[in-house]
């Protein structure tokens, strides 16, 4: 029958300089779909959950989906799924670009990395051509220089590299790919840099793939792009303001963190907004593989067009850091992609230093002729090159993230962290369901495991109170499972604003010749976040690690349209557990049995 799975993997052992090219168990494939779903059931199957991260033993899985590379709208996505060496769990972080669809052309629907090289490598793929090549001549250069570098060698290729940070193993160490395309979250550069790989490099002299029905997959496009340019969010919102049109929207439900979370309202939130980055220093939008969206932003640094913020880096060196300029905050985005970091975690770190710094607990000395104060322009750029090179010693321990910086400073406290990774753009005080799914992300803090601010503020695909409890556990394991299914097809999360489970079961039928219901659909979803909680469970995650940090549950907002909420998550996560059938935060042997994870049991 023909699918569009590629039924090949490439195995690379990067001790021993082994290549083979191995055949994808079909069953077990579509069992978990692929990318995340499936990267994660290969992660459990062939490593000791207990490892240590930037150990050798530790593998780097890097997947496709079923759709990565097919005719479907941002169907060009791959994943990154590892241990991870900042929160000790399971990390699956995805990218879009055009890494992922040519690593799809070339013919292999994934990447298994064991082992660890005695000297700097990289990989280069044409089509069945594999090759384990010297990287010293790249190693120590930044991610734009290993990219310009390899492409003058491979012109028509798609570089995945990583920068200084992931070399010098910070634990917020990203993969970056096309320039400025990143697999950010959870430390995975650090991983590939442990194993001393600096780059993939990827080409084929194929641009499509087979599926199972073109007829039915058109159909599906016709309809899919249809909705996708008549939704508010994705036809206008995105395309126009890029995801930054969130930052006046959020600000003004009172939901804006600022000054590592002290607050949650800035009237200074104009000035770092989507309206006001297109206004004054947009240049032209960027679409990934595929995708009739493009969110993504190109602004100009020296005359040389770079890649501009998301919003959660808006919101993280803006709000966050107390520094609202938007020159000042590409400069700092700019260098956490030639340095290839966490645009995310990283300036949370630098908030939680400048918190620590003001109450006294980091001194001058410290610093180095650096005051980490609130509203620094000049902190936010340098200390994050202080990060990613690894300098000062200060700079070597921030490169750790905010947990064990408070940690080391006697207030761990001061860490607006979930699982040792730092919380992302919105008030967990004052969107009481994004707080729950903040506890009980399998991969620490994070929004994109199921975004509840869809529902919560947007309105997709209903509104729902922000401030109360009611549903909001069904809710959250609904787009928890719904989320694990698109990361697993290899398609970009911002099409469910528009599409639904629907359309996702509809486009994996025609692209693989599955006969998925949505029933069955959501059910793949949720065997995925079983099986990602259970890897967890084997790491040595509690239940106690399900918990925000204290501030949002002891400390009421202070001041906005939120003043006075707190996160009510005691009342949350007890109906969350019973929704998933979870007993202390994990799953019962009934619900792995009901989910076909017997051997889980």
């Amino acid at each position: 029958m023909k699918t569009s799975y590629n039924e090949k993997l490439l195995r690379i052992n990067l001790t021993t300089n082994e290549i083979k090219v191995e055949p994808l168990n079909l069953e077990i494939a579509k069992k978990f779909i692929g990318a995340r779903g499936l990267g994660s059931k290969i992660l459990l199957d062939e490593i000791d959950p207990s490892v240590d991260p930037l150990s050798s033993e530790n593998k780097l899985v890097i997947m496709t989906g079923p759709v990565t590379g097919a005719s479907v709208p941002t169907g060009g996505r791959y994943v990154v799924v590892t241990k991870s060496p900042l929160t000790g769990m399971i990390a699956c972080s995805n990218s879009g670009g055009e890494w992922g669809a040519k690593l799809k052309y070339s013919g292999f629907d994934g990447i298994i990395i064991e082992g660890k090289s005695n000297t700097p490598k990289y990989l280069y793929i044409n089509d069945d051509k594999v090759e384990i090549l010297n990287a010293h001549h790249v190693w120590g250069k930044t991610s734009t220089e290993t990219d310009i570098f390899l492409k003058e060698k491979y012109p028509q290729a798609s570089v995945l590299n990583i920068g200084p940070g992931g070399e010098n193993l910070s634990l917020m160490a990203a993969i970056i790919n096309d320039t400025d395309r990143a697999a950010g979250r959870s430390g995975v550069g650090a991983v590939m840099g442990s194993k001393n790989l600096k780059a993939i490099v990827v080409n084929s002299s194929k641009n499509s793939i087979p599926v199972n029905n073109p007829d039915a997959l058109r159909k599906e496009l016709v309809i899919a792009m249809k909705k996708i340019k008549e939704d508010g969010v994705t036809g206008t919102g995105l395309p126009t303001y890029g995801t930054a049109v969130l930052v006046n929207i959020i600000n003004e439900t009172g939901s804006f963190p600022t000054n590592n979370w002290q607050g949650s309202y800035s009237q200074n939130a104009e000035n770092i907004s989507g309206e006001t980055l297109t206004e004054k220093y947009l240049k032209r939008t960027y679409n990934c593989h595929r995708c009739p969206i493009g969110c993504g932003r190109v602004v100009e640094r020296e005359g040389k067009e770079i890649g501009g913020p998301e919003y959660e880096t808006l919101w993280a060196y803006g709000g966050n850091c107390g520094v609202y300029d938007i020159p000042t905050i590409n400069e700092a985005n700019f260098w956490c992609n030639e340095l290839g970091l966490d645009a995310i975690s990283v300036p949370c770190t630098i908030a939680a230093g400048m918190e620590l710094y003001e109450k006294g607990l980091i001194s001058d000395n410290d610093c180095e002729g650096i005051p980490l104060k609130f509203g620094s322009k000049i902190a936010v750029v340098e200390w994050t090159k202080r990060i990613g090179f690894g300098e000062t010693s200060l700079g070597k321990l921030m490169a750790l993230g905010s947990q064990r910086l408070c940690e080391h400073y006697g207030h761990p406290e001061i860490s607006m962290s979930v699982k040792k990774q730092e919380l992302p753009a919105y008030d967990a005080r004052g969107i009481q369901g994004i707080g729950l799914n903040y506890a009980t992300s399998n991969r620490g803090g994070c929004h994109v495991r199921g975004y509840m601010i869809s529902p919560e503020i947007l309105a997709h695909p209903e509104l729902l109170d922000r401030t109360v409890t009611d549903n909001k556990a069904s809710w959250t394991k609904i787009f928890q499972d719904l989320t694990a299914v698109i990361d697993s097809m290899g398609i970009c999360l911002f099409t469910s604003f528009a599409l639904n489970a629907e359309d996702y079961t509809n486009f994996l039928n025609a692209a693989t010749g599955t006969e998925h219901t949505v029933t069955s659909l959501l059910d793949t979803g949720e065997r995925i976040y079983n099986l990602e909680r259970v890897f967890n469970k084997r790491a040595g995650m509690k239940p106690e690690d399900d918990q925000l940090p204290k501030r949002l549950l002891k400390e009421a907002i202070v001041n906005g349209p939120s003043k006075g909420l707190k996160s009510k998550l005691d009342i949350m996560l007890p109906e969350y557990y019973k929704a998933r059938g979870w007993e202390n935060a994990f799953p019962t042997k009934e619900t792995l049995q009901k989910l076909g994870l017997e051997d889980l049991c």
